[in-house]
């Protein structure tokens, strides 16, 4: 694609292509805070108890050490999401190390009102999959986009009720104290 002459309207091209691309790779963010809860990134460097180096990080990590070098990336990532950010080790020191944030918080395992459980429900293959036919449920006679990726509504899916059950649970038990809404599981004849 040629740029338009002029320098007003080749930024404005430039904005709206990067908008374009922010969007097409908006699924990364999600992606990599999933990979960081899977690998327990956020409690391993809560339970350490102060910033950690990437070295002591690595070496923590359940993962194979051949792929190193692919954590940097996945940390700034991450940093860039306001869930971790880069601080001193110690007040004498100019070595910095990967430390938590208040919304890491909310996803490490052990935390009263933790949403880790939600975060992997949510983005389940099973849950994930139906917005890649998005585009063919609104042409056939389906109800749901889960109808038309499974052959079956979602509330019939076994997987997906025992999914959201242990969510809610997991939510459920301190937090219900504190007055968080409760994840509920009831059968609704909306559509989309």
């Amino acid at each position: 694609m040629a740029l338009p002459h002029g320098g007003e309207k080749s930024t404005q091209l430039l904005n709206a292509q990067a908008h374009v691309w922010n969007h097409i790779f908006n699924f990364i963010n999600s992606m990599s805070l999933k990979c960081a809860v899977q690998l327990g990134i956020l409690d391993i460097i809560h339970k350490h108890g102060k910033p950690m180096t990437l070295a002591e990080f690595v070496e923590a990590l359940p993962m194979n050490k051949v792929k190193t070098q692919s954590v940097p990336r996945l940390m700034h990532i991450l940093i860039h999401l306001g869930f971790f950010m880069k601080a001193k080790i110690s007040k004498g020191e100019e070595e910095t190390g990967y430390w938590i944030t208040p919304a890491s918080r909310l996803l490490l395992k052990n935390e009263p009102l933790s949403v880790a459980p939600f975060l992997l429900a949510m983005l389940d293959p099973v849950l994930t999959e139906p917005w890649h036919h998005l585009s063919a449920w609104f042409e056939n006679e389906n109800y749901t986009p889960f109808d038309t990726a499974h052959g079956k509504m979602l509330w019939e899916w076994r997987h997906v009720k025992s999914m959201l059950i242990l969510s809610s649970r997991a939510n459920s038990g301190p937090s219900s104290k504190s007055g968080c809404t409760e994840t509920k599981t009831e059968k609704h004849d909306t559509h989309f």
